[in-house]
């Protein structure tokens, strides 16, 4: 649930599932138009794989293209080829420093993401749109899935101020 100020970007996401688990795509704010990007690699896991082997965890990484500023946040993938992205409920039997991962630092308040493919483009499909709109992925046999996509809690104008201050007092 979202409190009242909190900031929420909602739009569509274009992300391509490459065959070793790596995600890279982009997601557009509407009706701004606002462009991000996103690249998730996934965390090796030992103990958690009893969820089965279509759950992953992931460590997305959104860029704001505007200002250059990233910020990372781990996150489920569940599903093969269509995939769903959540928030992690808990991560029991991850090791430490992916626990330490999923606990904010230096201030920054928690984003929650949350993502569901309602179009799947494999084959001549998928590589079609990677080579228009992700030509350094063609020919590497992903998968495209492109859906409504949810951020909130995530504000890099804010965060970008929240350092320069603390730079200034420094």
């Amino acid at each position: 649930m979202e409190e009242i100020g909190e900031n929420v970007m909602e739009g569509v996401a274009s992300m391509a599932l490459l065959p070793n688990g790596s995600i890279s795509g982009h997601f557009v704010q509407l009706p701004q138009s606002i462009c991000y990007g996103l690249h998730g690699t996934e965390i090796d896991c030992e103990r958690e794989c009893s969820r089965g082997e279509d759950y992953r965890l992931i460590k997305l990484t959104i860029t704001d293209y505007h200002s250059s500023s990233e910020r990372d946040i781990v996150v489920e993938c569940r599903g093969h080829d269509a995939a769903k992205i959540c928030n992690v409920d808990h991560a029991h039997g991850w090791q430490e420093d992916v626990m330490g991962m999923l606990e904010e630092k230096n201030g920054k308040c928690k984003a929650s993401i949350s993502f569901e493919c309602e179009t799947l483009k494999a084959d001549k499909a998928a590589e079609d749109h990677i080579k228009k709109f992700m030509p350094k992925l063609a020919g590497m046999d992903a998968v495209v899935n492109i859906g409504k996509m949810r951020i909130v809690g995530l504000d890099f104008e804010a965060e970008a101020q929240h350092h320069e201050h603390i730079e200034q007092n420094v």
